[in-house]
């Protein structure tokens, strides 16, 4: 197996054509059988398998940089620098990460793992490599989706003061920038690379500009009738006009093709872009079909590309999307607006059924919540689906579009918390901070499905932005009797007992009602309240079980740094409340991959962990 005898960066240069034709397979066939036992980015690492060999051929690891966008399709990228032994770790706790890490490998340039950075990266490092009078390439590689992102067009903005080369990939596999003008395009990608082009084209210009007054008019009139001429038959003059030179595009399953592109490009002094042409899920029919299915897949049979487990209870986002489309048939103001997430955030029913209301912007997080601060100003009521981590880049947005002139937009926050093997990239554990440090915005987190419901209810027939965080994966299905009404900033009591009060929010309600039990056990009749409002926070609850109570613990399924129990003992320390305060949160860090349930046990989340704690303070007071 040509496979096995990679083991370190470079090795890929030793095979002959022949052996490079036979990688490609077994390439391709290893990571659908991986991906098949441990899930994965399944159909994007299939689509970039010769462009990631390209690459390797062209350019010395690891003294060249390769800056992967997003990074979910680097593993072929991890195979060729001999990471093939641990795959069978990929994403599982302590195992290999799913995203380039430099801590796991040298090869590994830059930290990824949102989309739209590569570009900014790979600037700077270019640009480092000139102030250090070092010698070696740099090469960003970015997907056409990642290319929405605001942060990649400020980037292509500032490339062009580039002098020296710098080398960007934009890997093309769903949205079609410009039409494959063949022969013509080869040939001028070709010709204006050559050194003797560049070389006549330089002098040309200065010779013309040693003619005093029409010396410099002529240079002006010549490089405008260039550029009119190249807008009828050059792709690509985006790239062009903003002072970045353009390559391609070129077939992303043509490894000698890519190859003679990626050699041109070398020789380009400055920003240079090549555009290759990739298909996504390429070699397996499942995920040519269903390129979404595939993108972040659970383990699945190969045969059928069906996943291995079946979910039997509804998942919270299931729930959204099932309010989402009621919502939309008794209110024609309700709009709704994604991020490139309409599967992954249960809005594809609501687009179905209505288009006109339904907003997808691309991978612009920042443009999605100031553009639905535009609908609110008009009397509309936008929801924005979004993961947690992703809202963190739209904070300012949150602050001063929607939250300064208190307009009512609902954030649904899907991934909150834990999320799993996708890693610290990936966490959705900061938002319980930054959302309640912003002053006007009500904050929400339900124990169940039925809870989620309701406060979807009450947040879009409100006046007022309201952001409401739900986990991924099955929803909570406990306590169907107890429905009480949603009021703002009130918490409801679940259960009353004696000498300990339960604080939790969210997910860490179930959580709570476990601890509950195994406290019972030891004798130890606990409180439980189901705090609903990170903010406002009902400071009126909370006096009342520091009053009654000999120790308070507060829950939350985010970091302790600004979190809720931050916010709740700022609050008993304003109201003149001395009591015993344990807060069981996440440390303040950035938490790997792996399970959630294995995560939980490895930070002191899990329901015998947090009796532990309680059990231990209860002891000490």
């Amino acid at each position: 197996m040509i496979l096995d005898q990679l083991y370190k960066a470079n090795d890929i240069k030793k095979l002959d054509e022949s052996q490079l034709e036979q990688l490609r397979g077994e390439i391709r066939s290893f990571l659908i059988e991986s991906i098949a036992s441990t899930g994965g980015h399944l159909a994007s690492n299939l689509g970039v398998v010769e462009l990631t060999m390209a690459l390797h051929l062209c350019f010395d690891l690891t003294r060249d940089k390769i800056i992967w966008d997003v990074g979910h399709q680097s593993y072929t990228h991890k195979l060729l620098t001999g990471r093939k032994e641990g795959f069978e770790t990929l994403r599982q706790y302590g195992g290999m990460s799913g995203f380039p890490k430099t801590e796991e490998d040298p090869a590994d340039s830059f930290n990824t793992g949102h989309s739209s950075t590569s570009i900014s990266a790979g600037l700077g490092i270019a640009a480092a490599r000139e102030i250090l009078g070092e010698n070696y390439y740099v090469v960003s590689v970015i997907g056409d989706g990642a290319l929405t992102g605001g942060l990649a067009f400020e980037a292509l903005n500032n490339a062009s003061a580039m002098k020296s080369n710098f080398i960007i990939v934009l890997n093309d596999n769903n949205m079609s920038i410009s039409e494959n003008v063949g022969g013509l395009n080869r040939y001028l990608s070709n010709f204006r690379t050559k050194d003797v082009y560049r070389d006549l084209k330089d002098g040309v210009e200065h010779s013309l500009n040693r003619i005093p007054i029409v010396g410099e008019r002529l240079v002006k009139k010549i490089r405008n009738a260039k550029s009119g001429i190249k807008q009828l038959f050059v792709p690509g003059m985006l790239f062009e006009e903003m002072g970045i030179l353009y390559l391609g595009p070129v077939d992303g399953s043509n490894l000698k093709e890519m190859q003679r592109m990626l050699e041109d490009a070398k020789r380009v002094r400055g920003p240079v872009l090549v555009h290759v042409i990739t298909k996504k899920g390429d070699g397996y029919e499942p995920a040519e079909r269903h390129p979404a299915r595939f993108h972040g897949t659970e383990p699945f049979d190969i045969a059928t590309g069906l996943p291995l487990m079946k979910q039997n209870k509804a998942a919270y986002t299931d729930v959204f999307s099932t309010v989402m489309k009621k919502m939309g048939e008794r209110d024609s103001r309700l709009v709704t607006v994604t991020a490139a997430m309409e599967d992954g955030t249960g809005l594809k029913r609501f687009h179905n059924l209505y288009p006109d209301r339904f907003f997808d912007v691309g991978i612009a997080e920042e443009h999605a919540v100031t553009f639905a601060a535009g609908l609110a100003k008009e009397g509309l009521k936008p929801v924005v689906a979004v993961y947690s981590t992703f809202l963190q880049r739209a904070y300012d947005e949150i602050l001063h579009d929607v939250c300064a002139q208190r307009l009512p937009v609902v954030f649904a926050v899907d991934r909150a918390g834990l999320v799993g093997k996708d890693g610290a990239t990936h966490q959705g554990i900061f938002d319980l901070s930054y959302l309640t440090s912003i002053p006007g915005l009500t904050v929400m987190a339900p124990k169940n499905k039925w809870e989620l419901s309701d406060m979807l209810k009450f947040a879009i027939a409100g006046e007022e932005p309201v952001a409401i965080r739900y986990p991924r994966g099955d929803a909570c299905d406990l306590w169907k009797d107890k429905r009480t009404p949603i009021e703002k900033g009130r918490a409801e009591l679940l259960t009353e007992g004696s000498r300990v009060a339960l604080f939790a929010i969210g997910s860490m309600v179930e959580t709570a009602w476990q601890v509950r039990k195994l406290l019972a056990d030891q004798g130890i009749e606990a409180t439980v309240v189901n705090a609903r409002f990170a903010s406002p926070l009902d400071e009126e609850c909370l006096t009342e079980l520091a009053s009654t109570h000999e120790l308070l613990v507060t829950m939350e399924e985010n970091v302790r740094s600004g979190g809720m129990g931050e916010h709740v003992a700022a609050a008993l320390a304003d109201a003149g409340k001395a009591v015993a305060l344990l807060r069981i949160a996440i440390p303040d860090q950035f938490v790997e991959h792996g399970s959630v349930e294995q995560l939980k046990q490895a930070l002191g989340l899990d329901a015998e962990s947090v009796t532990e704690q309680i059990l231990d303070k209860v002891r000490k007071a």
